[in-house]
């Protein structure tokens, strides 16, 4: 079973930066993709980015040249750095991780979430 733990929410002016961190815990027979969603209140969860094992990314448009995802293969954790904050960018951040158990079935997990808040 894994387990995944996000740390690094908080509240920040607009135009600041945070960092994010998930860790994944426990034993798979693989990690793959991992990333992070969002979901603020009243909309629907969202990608916000994600990272294969083998480093390739992908954004939500709406975060492009501000958010950078990294990843920690070694250590199964994942990174997302969001510099130049905007309000809009208020919302709950969950981790997400797909792999393959031991019994060779694949699964999903997701992480409590932390909360990102950004003022104006």
């Amino acid at each position: 079973q894994v387990q995944l733990v996000e740390s690094g929410g908080g509240s920040v002016q607009a135009g600041g930066s945070l960092r994010l961190s998930c860790r994944s815990s426990g034993i798979a027979s693989s990690i793959g993709a991992m990333g992070w969603y969002r979901q603020a209140p009243g909309k629907q969860r969202e990608l916000v980015a994600s990272i294969t094992r083998g480093g390739s990314t992908n954004y939500v448009d709406s975060v492009k040249g501000r958010f950078t995802i990294s990843r920690d293969n070694g250590k199964n954790t994942i990174n997302l750095q969001m510099n130049s904050l905007k309000p809009e960018d208020t919302a709950v951040y969950y981790c997400k991780a797909n792999g393959i158990d031991l019994r060779r079935r694949d699964f999903v997990t997701w992480g409590q979430g932390t909360q990102v808040i950004v003022s104006s």
